[in-house]
């Protein structure tokens, strides 16, 4: 049987007389103490996030810096700074957006990474080395290098840094004192006060103020690090390694990856975790998705999904109760 509206005020008005309908309604109404929700919530919820964040909490490490590594890694430092004479590091050979000296990502034969271009350029020798050294060029025997890196040929350059860091992988440990004697020019020395400057702090320092007036650039400092070896054993040891499943809420003062989970998830199934174009084949997925996503009002079935399985008439029961029973 079907009520009347005002059949339904009569019956709502006998339920709770001290309750009057809202003016021109006839639905019910029932008295709502926002204050009580308001603590009841705010307890819950407080409760809920220390409880949270006992059990689920990240370690809140200090930002890794380049005075750090050169003071914890010095010759992983140095051998570094030599891949990056080179040419051989990661940074140097990795294309756009920072040069044109790979191939870069692409997804099948569209060449995403390449088409974009040199938007943030890095001369990783210049940049990372001989720049900063130029800035602290006192020494006698530093001055001395620096002219006869200039000197040289870029061949010539490539050739000494290369002989140099064949050198260093053979020394014991990688030990720069212990590398046997050679022709590798002036990089010894270069790469020796680099290490110094680094050690002092002056190389943070000089790295961020090649990225303009705000020093909140820190581009050439993390690609730099992330040429070595240091940056990487770190991350794996809070298991935030490319094939480990570990995240971190923050880094100092800094919001961390955590909101990127479902980005970063796909790195560690096939087929991306072993592509050479991971990047553009998760891109081109997370892309997907969000139009997916968006369109989900328009694609039929999948629109259809809250008929199929009406969570909704569980959340909303009370509402759905009261449609049937009137």
């Amino acid at each position: 049987m079907t009520l009347t509206a005002a059949e339904r005020a009569e019956k709502y008005s006998h339920a709770e007389p001290a309750q009057p309908l809202p003016l021109g309604s006839a639905e019910p109404t029932r008295r709502y103490d926002l204050v009580k929700e308001f603590v009841v919530a705010f307890v819950v919820v407080a409760l809920l996030t220390v409880v949270l964040a006992v059990v689920f909490s990240s370690p809140d490490d200090k930002s890794v810096s380049l005075a750090g590594w050169a003071t914890a890694a010095p010759n992983d430092f140095v051998a570094t700074a030599t891949a990056e004479l080179s040419g051989t590091s990661g940074s140097a050979a990795y294309g756009a957006p920072y040069n044109r000296a790979g191939p870069g990502q692409k997804l099948g034969p569209l060449a995403l990474q390449r088409w974009a271009g040199v938007t943030v350029p890095v001369d990783s020798a210049n940049d990372f080395v001989v720049s900063p050294l130029r800035a602290i060029a006192s020494a006698p025997d530093l001055t001395a290098a620096l002219s006869s890196y200039d000197a040289a040929s870029a061949d010539q350059r490539t050739a000494w840094a290369a002989a140099y860091s064949d050198a260093l992988s053979k020394a014991p440990d990688g030990d720069p004192a212990q590398v046997t004697a050679g022709d590798f020019g002036p990089i010894p020395v270069m790469t020796g006060h680099l290490a110094t400057l680094a050690r002092s702090g002056g190389l943070d320092g000089a790295l961020l103020a090649q990225g303009g007036f705000y020093k909140t650039d820190y581009t050439k400092p993390l690609l730099f690090l992330a040429d070595g070896t240091y940056l990487s054993g770190l991350a794996r040891a809070q298991h935030l390694g490319g094939n480990q499943w570990g995240i971190m809420n923050e880094t100092g003062r800094y919001p961390g990856q955590a909101w990127l989970w479902l980005y970063t998830f796909w790195y560690q199934v096939k087929p991306f975790n072993h592509s050479g174009n991971a990047d553009a084949l998760v891109w081109a997925l997370m892309a997907l998705l969000t139009l997916v996503f968006i369109g989900v009002p328009f694609i039929p079935g999948l629109r259809s999904i809250p008929k199929w399985i009406p969570i909704h008439r569980v959340i909303w029961r009370t509402h759905y109760r009261q449609t049937q029973t009137d």
